[in-house]
């Protein structure tokens, strides 16, 4: 028979995850252990076994609801129909604050993902170019003088990408500058030039 779920079960799980996000980010997935992860919950295995069949489908879920979540909030803004200048510094915004949120998840995602099961990495990959083509698709709306062709709209989309993506390394949220004016830095460099007039 089924175990029944106590009342507080989501807010457990998502303990769970956020702590093991953090300690996949110090360890590596790879080298840390269910053990550890017990330990660093207060908890015992048996008890995260409660919640998660195995430390990779914690793994999976990190990876996978980070991503989802980047997802869900990009298309909402695009629900928003905001005019093509605005659209991209709320998209700009919108990924900076999350990976400012998530830190550890965002390492996880860039780390570790090649850790999961061929199929979720496929499912997760999909997820991922949809974000790239909404970022792509903003940049477009942007692009009068057609810059992007076929060949290079990618290639600029991963370019602003890569601006937001990797300030897990260096950028302290609680820091001198906040992540909405670190993500205001970025849109203006991007579409004007660090030496514009």
């Amino acid at each position: 028979m089924a175990r029944t779920q106590s009342k507080d079960y989501p807010e457990i799980r998502e303990k769970i995850l956020r702590t093991a996000a953090r300690l996949f980010a110090e360890k590596g997935f790879s080298t840390a252990t269910i053990v550890d992860l017990a330990n660093a919950c207060g908890s015992s295995r048996g008890a995260l076994y409660h919640y998660f069949e195995s430390k990779e489908e914690i793994l999976g879920k990190i990876v996978g609801e980070h991503v989802a979540t980047m997802l869900h909030e990009l298309e909402a803004i695009g629900e928003q129909r905001l005019e093509p200048k605005e659209h991209l510094r709320a998209v700009v915004r919108q990924i900076m604050e999350i990976n400012a949120v998530n830190k550890a998840e965002q390492i996880v995602l860039l780390n570790d993902w090649n850790q999961l099961d061929a199929p979720l990495q496929a499912e997760i990959g999909a997820s991922q170019r949809k974000i790239v083509a909404v970022v792509r698709d903003a940049l477009a709306r942007l692009d009068t003088s057609h810059r992007m062709t076929p060949k290079s709209a990618t290639t600029y989309a991963m370019s602003l990408l890569g601006s937001l993506n990797y300030t897990y390394a260096w950028f302290d949220p609680e820091g001198p500058v906040t992540p909405a004016e670190y993500a205001d830095h970025v849109f203006d460099v991007f579409l004007h030039g660090f030496l514009r007039d």
